[in-house]
């Protein structure tokens, strides 16, 4: 499957297209909606060509000024969060309405529990690089994906992270604090359970490499891999259920949660 290099996502041109068609069928010019919303018009045009994630404040602005009776805001949850690999919008999709994730993580911390200056840190180095404007985009795309932790109904949230993880500073010793400080604070919450994988282990069931299983509203499991090339998305019931099994283990591996804060706490006071 080839990634098209074109910045929209289909749910933000889908979004866009919908915005244009309300505000075209009211008899709204973009220099009213841009007015209205506070934005400048080339930034509304920018929305409404689905090249950029509209904001909650961009959204209640132009559903007050359209009357479209909630039907941006209906959209908007659906809106894909960030042009990233092959696979990895529909699992997008597919996490902002879990009912269930189970996450194993091994080269960085999980999207889900990252501070904003821990993401941008990640985006400063990719490569090939990122213009600011859509570093700027990315994160504030990753931040949205976060409600999944407070969201109503509750998403049951279990992230078993390497040590190794937890002692690369990335960013800075100050920025790796801060990250470090989130994960323990996260790890409070009651549907949130944070473990780690001690590097002291000479083996786990965990060597074959980071995924994630979730559970949807129709009880449905599903299981995510992503790797340099882009990601896959499956529900074959034989995968599904290999790595559900896969994580049982290496959840029955890794420290207790309060173990894992203990560390977790260890680790940042040395920074």
């Amino acid at each position: 499957m080839t990634v098209s290099n074109d910045k929209r996502s289909v749910s933000m041109a889908i979004f866009g297209d919908l915005l244009k068609a309300l505000r075209e069928g009211r008899g709204v010019t973009l220099d009213a909606l841009a007015a209205h919303t506070g934005y400048s018009k080339s930034l509304a045009v920018k929305i409404e060509s689905g090249e950029r994630l509209a904001s909650k404040a961009f959204i209640d602005k132009a559903e007050e000024l359209l009357g479209s009776a909630g039907a941006l805001r209906a959209v908007a949850p659906h809106l894909s969060r960030e042009k990233l690999p092959a696979g990895y919008g529909e699992y997008a999709d597919e996490e902002a309405r879990a009912t269930c994730l189970d996450v194993y993580d091994t080269h960085m911390i999980n999207g889900l529990l990252q501070t904003e200056a821990y993401i941008r840190a990640i985006f400063d180095c990719r490569c090939p690089t990122l213009d600011q404007e859509e570093i700027d985009r990315w994160t504030e795309d990753r931040l949205a994906r976060q409600s999944l932790l407070t969201r109503k109904p509750t998403c049951m949230l279990s992230f078993v992270l390497e040590e190794s993880i937890l002692r690369r500073p990335v960013g800075g010793s100050v920025v790796m604090r801060g990250q470090l400080e989130r994960l323990i604070a996260a790890g409070e919450r009651r549907n949130v359970h944070i473990q780690v994988m001690p590097a002291r282990l000479e083996e786990h069931a965990g060597f074959a490499g980071a995924f994630t299983v979730l559970e949807n509203p129709e009880r449905r499991r599903l299981a995510y891999a992503e790797g340099q090339l882009g990601g896959l998305l499956t529900d074959d019931p034989e995968r599904v259920s290999l790595l559900q099994q896969r994580y049982g283990m290496i959840r029955s591996q890794a420290l207790r949660p309060e173990e894992s804060a203990k560390l977790i706490e260890q680790i940042a006071g040395e920074l």
